[in-house]
């Protein structure tokens, strides 16, 4: 077999795969594969088998290959327009919070190389950094305020060195690689979700259930304010117009002693704790009085010239 023939033949059998995967997978990851190695790939192979399914190529063969493939299932077209830079398909099957949650934990950490764009903010803590004394004006350059200590370089306070999106100059890189630090994490990312035919950006899987009853929650209560300052009944605001109906009948019996059933036991709490309420502050008094009572003065015989009882 010569090499072209040899090329077809992958070719071919590329597109059987990834037609295949396209039909037996509803839900596919479009993930970018920026600085992800060949061994790394291998180890998030690795750990996604049973649980999903990696597969990479060229952007040029997988649009061939749904093109070709979009008589069979229409849906496919959607994903097209994502197929561009450096992506990758992890095709899935189960829950995929799960996936993705695997996916997220499947980085390495990564020095920081100049040219590359930051992914993250880089901030250089304060403390000693290992460096001679003569290196001084390595920091300075950078405005890196530092001491000598001990016979090192100390960094005085932390410093935010780079800025996420902003590209990696070479003192930073050279910086960090000096104090060993790795900044940066990489690894797949996912971008787009395809699930069922559906895109939808990939925010949205971190979007938990007591999220979305929170977002409920707060709708509802916000419905039930306008429909109350509306004075226009609705669903949301109906109990709590009941309950507000009920105060004030409350407050009716309470005014004129008219009771019933679903308020006595609201017109008897609110009777009976005034009557202890008053018992207590008059008992008080009586304590304070008896402890204040001033003590009976000495009497004095001389005063009148005379004895009273003589």
């Amino acid at each position: 077999m010569s090499g072209g023939e040899a090329k077809a033949a992958r070719k071919q059998a590329y597109f059987g795969r990834l037609i295949k995967l396209l039909d037996e997978y509803p839900n596919i990851f479009i993930v970018g594969a920026d600085n992800v190695g060949s061994t790394q790939m291998m180890k998030i192979r690795h750990a996604l088998r049973g649980k999903a399914v990696l597969l990479m190529g060229k952007n040029t063969m997988i649009r061939k290959a749904i093109r070709g493939h979009i008589e069979n299932n229409k849906n496919l077209e959607n994903i097209l327009p994502y197929v561009r830079g450096n992506i990758g398909f992890v095709f899935a099957k189960d829950d995929l919070s799960t996936v993705a949650k695997k996916l997220t934990e499947l980085k390495v950490a990564a020095p920081a190389k100049a040219g590359i764009i930051a992914p993250s903010d880089v901030t250089v803590p304060a403390g000693p950094t290992g460096m001679e004394p003569t290196q001084t004006s390595f920091l300075q350059a950078l405005n890196i305020p530092s001491k000598i200590t001990r016979g090192q370089v100390e960094i005085i306070s932390d410093i935010a060195l780079i800025k996420k999106g902003a590209k990696v100059g070479a003192s930073e890189a050279n910086l960090l690689a000096k104090l060993d630090i790795k900044p940066f994490q990489y690894g797949l990312i996912i971008k787009t979700v395809y699930e069922n035919g559906t895109i939808y950006d990939a925010s949205i899987l971190d979007i938990t259930d007591d999220y979305l009853l929170q977002k409920f929650n707060e709708g509802l209560r916000n419905v039930a304010s306008v429909s109350l300052a509306l004075h226009y009944p609705t669903i949301a605001s109906v109990p709590h117009s009941i309950v507000n109906g009920f105060k004030n009948v409350l407050a009716i019996g309470l005014a004129t002693a008219y009771t019933f059933p679903k308020a006595e036991s609201f017109l008897k709490a609110a009777t009976s704790a005034p009557v202890q309420a008053t018992k207590t502050e008059s008992k008080a008094p009586a304590k304070e009085e008896k402890k204040k009572e001033p003590e009976p003065e000495p009497e004095e015989d001389g005063d009148l010239g005379f004895d009273m009882f003589g």
